[in-house]
């Protein structure tokens, strides 16, 4: 008798590691699946317009059968209202939040008689992870966030790094792959885990400093590059949308001390957001070096 029940993965990973753009390879290519994915915003999800069928404030739906859904304050009211969809989704994937315990989300699959556990799949920044895992004020939960993983999908490299292959071994036993050479990323979907849901840990995570623009002047790439460069320390992710000087925008895309910028059409306008750890970084902090370019 086939299983009825919806499988449930969860995409987890600390701020930058590169969570959305696996979501994008989801979207993209779901081999034949009806996907749900409930993210926290739409901000990066870059969908190929000939894939979009429609759009409103809360939801994007594809040609291809996939449902992309901002994730409200209330998962369990989230689950239910992709419970009571017709049809029903063949998988569910939620992209927990950059600080969040994926296993606390995934054990919603356990408190759900309708749903079945798919998975913790946990994106590692190959650049930044050794520093983070040290950090004392944020390494329980890098670990967290590793040690609950059921595949480990390592990114921003071309190969695993052996001392880092080996500093994954000591927190979890899940496999290691490079996330760039997962060519057909809902493969790993297919077949729901065997094993149960991690408990979830009990640390609590540091508190955060979340900050944003919207408003600002129009920049040369040369000059925006400038000001990135000068940008608080403390502010460990950055992206978003800037408007250039020559008619084009820029995405703006920070993690710890690494920034790149692609062009874009021109945005509606300037907006910002960015995340640090409270004590190392304040709103005022970065409003005042917004304010200087």
């Amino acid at each position: 008798m086939n299983d009825k029940r919806l499988p449930l993965t969860v995409i987890g990973g600390y701020l930058g590691a590169g969570k959305t753009t696996l979501i994008n390879k989801l979207l993209t290519d779901p081999q034949g699946q009806r996907l749900m994915v409930l993210v926290n915003d739409f901000g990066a999800i870059n969908i190929d317009a000939a894939l979009l069928e429609s759009a409103d404030e809360d939801t994007l739906t594809l040609t291809n059968g996939c449902v992309c859904c901002t994730m409200g304050a209330d998962l369990f009211m989230a689950i239910a209202d992709v419970l009571d969809r017709n049809p029903r989704p063949d998988h569910l994937i939620i992209e927990a939040s950059g600080v969040a315990d994926p296993s606390k989300i995934a054990a919603a699959a356990k408190a759900e008689k309708d749903m079945q556990y798919g998975g913790i799949i946990t994106v590692v920044d190959a650049e930044n992870f050794p520093k983070l895992l040290d950090d004392p004020m944020i390494g329980a939960q890098i670990k967290t966030q590793t040690t609950c993983a059921d595949l480990l999908l390592v990114s921003k490299t071309d190969s695993i790094p052996a001392a880092l292959q080996a500093q994954l071994s000591t927190l979890s036993g899940a496999e290691q792959l490079l996330a760039d050479q997962v060519q057909t990323v809902a493969d790993l979907l297919i077949t729901p885990w065997d094993r149960p849901v991690s408990a979830p840990f009990a640390r609590p995570h540091p508190d955060y400093v979340h900050w944003s623009a919207t408003a600002g002047p129009q920049f040369s790439r040369d000059g925006l590059r400038a000001l990135l460069a000068t940008r608080p320390p403390g502010l460990f992710r950055l992206k978003g949308f800037v408007c250039g000087d020559d008619g084009r925008g820029f995405l703006v895309q920070g993690v710890g001390s690494s920034v790149s910028l692609s062009r874009i059409d021109q945005p509606a306008q300037t907006s910002l957001v960015g995340i640090g750890l409270k004590g190392r970084v304040t709103k005022a902090d970065c409003d005042q070096w917004w304010s200087t370019p």
